[in-house]
Parts: C-alpha cells; structure tokens; sequence
C-alpha cells in the first residue's frame, strides 16, 4: 500500500506536468490549483481494485466491427446496442433507468458520451463543449446523453454549478456502461499517458470551466478517478461512431460526432 501510496501521490502532482513546465506556463495557474484540488484520499485505491479494472474480462471483450466508424482502437461487438440497452444507469434526481429508453431504439440517434467521473476538471470542461453543442443537436433531432463515474447526487453537483442540462445527465456509480463498452481504466491512462498533453492546448477554456468547479463532485470510490471516458453515436441499435479517450482530456471532437450523427455544418 505505501508504494501505491507514494505512486498515487507523483501522478497527483504531476498530473498537468506531462511536459517541462518551461513550454506551458501559460497553464501554470490552472495546473498548480487543479494540483491541489485532487481526492487526498487517492492513496486509499486498493491494488486488487486497480487490477480487477486494468484486465477486461472475456465476457465483456469487445470485437472489431468493419463497419463502425471508429477512432482510437475503439472495438465493438455487432450486438453492442442490445447489450448496452440492458444496463441501468442513473438520472442526476436519482431515478434509475435503462439505457434503451433513453432514445428510440429503432431509428432514434443518440450521441452518448461517457464523462471520467464528475470531480473531473477536463470532463467539467467537455460538458461545456457538449451544452454548447446541445442546439445542433436538437435541430436534427439527436439525443445527447451524458454520463458520468459518480453517484448522482456528484452529477447534480456537475449540472447545478456548470451549469449543464440535468435532463441529458446521468450516473454510472458502478461504472457499467464503462466496463461493457472496455474503456481504459489504471494510474498510466490518467496521468501519464502522452494523449493528455493535449490539455495544455486549451488554457482559457479550462479556466472557464473552473469557475464554478468543486471537488467535491469527486465519486466516494476514490478508485473512479482513475477511469477514462469515450464517445458513442446510435441510431437505433445500431453503433454509428465508437473512441475511446486515450487519456485524461483526449476528447472525441466534436466535428467527427457532428458528421457521425449527420448534423449540418455550422
């Protein structure tokens, strides 16, 4: 535990010095207060709760579709609407529900996107992205569904204080949807993965988000901090688009979605 400690902690502080700081400060206000923001209770992650996420299990591998437009090395199973369409999930008031009565399972398109956890700075950020994109959406008649790792209280805290649409957000707590889709998970993929660098790019947009951000919105199972995220487009059953992020703040873009689920160019 007292190397897993010490591990959690480096990554902590490390989190937005992917890089020497020499080429990024501009970010070095928003870097030195996110530090400080992180769970102090990260070192209580348990080995065995690391391991048991880092290896997919058979049941739940995923395999290619040629069909599928993809990015990263998304995989997907041909039945992966049925399947996904079985899992429950959480409305942010704290109702379940089940992910094939979010949208019209036969010709309804819903684009949903599959937050880190709701203490996530980046993820705060990306949900700005999405509200923002929300009227696009509705002009074509898409439904955008946002998900997030946390109890749903921790996404009310993401929808009251963003602020974001409390109708299109909900909770995974046990992070279901995340395992059957085979998203990353582990300390590498959250850290130190070189595709995180990426936040570096956007200085003024993750300040914005961290205007209203608290950490509190931070799942109780501090282990959900280590969870990446992902971008899926339906319609129907059928899997239009699947990316899985590479690491923290490696977001789908957004352009890609818009062309995946048919929304005009702006």
């Amino acid at each position: 535990m007292g190397v897993l400690s010490a591990t959690a902690g480096i990554a902590a502080n490390r989190y937005f010095y992917l890089q020497p700081i020499s080429a990024f400060h501009q970010i070095r206000e928003i870097s030195l207060s996110f530090s400080s923001r992180l769970p102090t209770s990260l070192s209580s992650v348990s080995v065995s709760s690391i391991s048991s996420r880092v290896v997919t299990s058979p049941s739940s591998r995923l395999v290619s579709k040629a069909s599928v437009s993809t990015a990263s090395d998304a995989a997907v199973s041909d039945n992966i609407g049925d399947v996904l369409g079985d899992v429950t999930i959480f409305k942010a008031t704290g109702e379940p529900v089940i992910f094939k009565d979010l949208w019209d399972q036969n010709e309804g398109v819903a684009v949903v996107a599959l937050l880190r956890h709701f203490g996530c700075v980046c993820c705060w950020e990306f949900a700005s992205d999405l509200k923002k994109a929300m009227p696009r959406f509705d002009a074509a008649g898409v439904k955008l569904i946002a998900v997030g790792v946390g109890e749903p209280e921790k996404a009310r805290l993401l929808g009251e204080r963003l602020p974001f649409p409390m109708e299109c957000l909900y909770a995974d707590p046990e992070r279901k949807a995340y395992d059957l889709l085979g998203l990353y998970y582990g300390l590498g993929r959250t850290f130190f993965n070189p595709a995180s660098k990426k936040v570096f790019s956007r200085f003024e947009s993750l300040k914005k988000a961290m205007e209203n951000y608290t950490i509190q919105a931070t799942p109780s199972d501090r282990s959900s901090v280590l969870q990446q995220g992902g971008m899926f487009v339906f319609k129907g059953k059928e899997l239009l688009y699947a990316r899985k992020d590479e690491g923290t703040g490696d977001h789908a873009p957004l352009g890609d979605v818009f062309s995946a689920c048919n929304v005009p160019v702006a």
